[in-house]
């Protein structure tokens, strides 16, 4: 068994409750290395989505991860919205007619949204970027469906790799972004992006897994 809709919609909304529980460290990260706006954006985005995914009618996945898409893009400011808006837009298109996602459906997924995000922003592994968790929890998914994981340990173990890569990038020089601006002086603080990145696999992890 994969996840259903009602797993889909549990992983959107406890995203959203990690991000409003976690907005004063991801603006505190921010703070350190960006315009110390992270927390406050996505939190805002994320709060617009709840009343736009709870008004939806049609229990369809593909629809559900365009929504939360396109209500980010249109309320979150700087880099993060369009960041985000391009995750859950490619989650979409990648989950078309889908009913039942299982480890392979969302491994597809993933790496597709993944590569979505760094056609638009041109990030690399090891630019300390959100991608830096992203790119490894794409990999264990790939790994663990090609085993024959269950949804349930695939997702345990994109956590994982989300948060090994978050805390990867707290030595990395910034190549991208605003924290580039800084250079050497980057070095030594964890990556927003890469922190919310991994607080977004959390979420998936929690709620999907209950479809098993």
């Amino acid at each position: 068994m994969g996840a259903g809709y009602p797993q889909c919609l549990a992983m959107v909304r406890g995203f959203a409750k990690a991000v409003a529980a976690n907005r004063d460290y991801l603006t505190d990260l921010d703070a350190k290395i960006g315009d110390a706006d992270h927390g406050i954006n996505m939190d805002r985005g994320m709060t617009a989505v709840l009343p736009k995914v709870a008004a939806l009618t049609d229990e369809d996945i593909s629809g559900l991860f365009r929504t939360v898409a396109m209500t980010l893009i249109s309320t979150v400011g700087g880099a993060s919205g369009p960041l985000y808006g391009t995750v859950f837009l490619q989650l979409s298109t990648s989950l078309k007619g889908e009913v039942d996602v299982g480890p392979s459906e969302w491994a597809a997924a993933v790496t597709a949204a993944v590569e979505a995000v760094q056609s638009r922003g041109k990030a690399q592994p090891g630019d300390k970027t959100m991608v830096d968790a992203l790119l490894p929890a794409a990999a264990a998914l790939r790994q663990h469906s090609e085993q024959g994981s269950s949804l349930a340990e695939a997702l345990a173990a994109a956590t994982k790799a989300a948060h090994d890569g978050m805390e990867a990038t707290i030595p990395l020089v910034a190549r991208k972004g605003r924290a580039s601006y800084l250079g050497e002086r980057s070095a030594g603080h964890q990556d927003p992006g890469a922190t919310s990145s991994w607080l977004l696999m959390q979420a998936a992890e929690e709620a999907l897994a209950k479809g098993n």
